[in-house]
């Protein structure tokens, strides 16, 4: 019987909860690493047992934190073997796996400082990892999408990390500048059929893809409009929320922009408006089904300034026609005096035949539907303010 295991980071720790393929009855784990905030928590689709947590502080700094057991033990890449993670005071030690910016890309460009709120330079400086997205081949090979907006890969596990300093050396980094939450590369997306081509999505940058492994880059955002910069239509600067794809039709693409829901269907040459009949096209995640590559699923709130559903009524909306026609999901949500928001990277999909869809909320629920949106149950409730989740299907 298969099992369902799902990975939840939150402001105050890491959560595993696990169930059957029934997904009625679940069992919680955690939190690890209390106190600490897992801005991502996910796992190897080539080694299911390995998993990796994004764990930082501002008081101590960034981690990469690893398990091979499925969560059983955890340690940090680049101690010795068999080394506890923490200090006696329950501190992980911060002498591994590093980020270094790269100042040295062979394309010549500015490298030094990006564009700052005020239209000032600014210098390049890491503060955290937001994204850590493992190869989709290679138990060994991770991505990490970092703040301030540059993107690294490891091929050791998460040891050692290199900069893929093609992308802020592409010409226009010195023109991004931080969204609301941080300048955060926080969405990486890998194509199964097209080992050298990933997408990223910045805030505030925009989309970017590559079709050589990282070594170049193309902005591609073409079609996306945004009226609060100087240039609406402009080649970077575009807060860009969340890309996801269906593996199995990688060249179609959907976005959730800060306002605007849009599609593509050339692998992000250029990007159409599907925000249709939504009450309100402002958001943070997006997601596809995992055998219907036409049904996507947004969650709405109020505004850009109001980070809450309309009407104070959590809903998930889908499409089962790649966008423009939705309907309201709201069976099993609260649908009076919800003031929750979701964030970017708080919904996933399960692969198995009834297809599961999990999101969390900044009111520390995690909600589950069995049957793709159209029921929902809470699986967890109380936990900390939730920043991701992630599904595994194990066999």
């Amino acid at each position: 019987m298969a099992k369902v295991r799902v990975l939840a980071g939150t402001r105050k720790g890491a959560f595993i909860l696990t169930s059957d393929e029934k997904r009625t009855d679940w069992h919680i784990e955690g939190p690890f690493f209390g106190g600490w905030e897992i801005y991502h928590f996910t796992g190897s689709p080539v080694n299911p047992d390995r998993l990796y947590v994004s764990q930082t502080s501002a008081w101590f700094g960034q981690i990469i934190q690893r398990s091979d057991d499925g969560g059983k033990s955890w340690q940090q890449p680049g101690t010795p073997a068999g080394e506890p993670t923490t200090s006696p005071q329950g501190f992980p030690k911060a002498e591994s796996n590093k980020f270094v910016y790269d100042t040295s890309a062979e394309t010549g460009a500015p490298l030094t400082s990006h564009m700052w709120y005020d239209g000032t330079p600014h210098p390049w400086e890491f503060k955290r990892v937001w994204h850590l997205e493992p190869s989709l081949t290679d138990a060994d090979t991770v991505y990490a999408g970092v703040e301030d907006a540059a993107l690294f890969k490891s091929t050791d596990g998460g040891k050692n990390w290199q900069e893929l300093s093609g992308l802020r050396g592409h010409g226009t980094g010195q023109f991004w500048s931080p969204g609301a939450g941080g300048m955060g590369l926080h969405t990486i997306v890998l194509d199964k059929n097209d080992p050298d081509r990933i997408y990223v999505a910045i805030s505030a940058a925009g989309a970017f893809r590559t079709d050589d492994g990282g070594q170049s880059w193309k902005p591609i955002n073409k079609g996306l409009h945004s009226k609060y910069i100087p240039n609406p239509t402009a080649e970077v600067g575009h807060c860009v929320h969340r890309i996801a794809m269906n593996p199995t039709n990688p060249g179609v693409l959907y976005m959730q922009k800060h306002w605007d829901v849009l599609r593509s269907d050339d692998a992000g040459d250029n990007w159409y408006k599907i925000s249709g009949n939504l009450p309100t096209d402002f958001g943070f995640p997006i997601a596809v089904h995992a055998h219907e590559p036409s049904t996507i699923y947004v969650v709405p709130i109020k505004s850009d300034s109001e980070h809450y559903p309309p009407e104070g009524k959590l809903r998930v909306y889908r499409s089962k026609a790649g966008g423009n026609e939705w309907e309201a999901l709201t069976n099993g949500l609260p649908q009076s005096n919800c003031y929750v928001n979701v964030l970017r990277d708080s919904m996933a999909v399960d692969t198995l035949p009834s297809c599961g869809i999990y999101f969390g909320t900044t009111g520390g629920q995690i909600y589950c539907s069995p049957d793709s949106g159209d029921n929902w149950t809470a699986i967890a409730r109380d936990l900390p303010p939730v920043l991701s989740v992630e599904v595994q299907t194990l066999e």
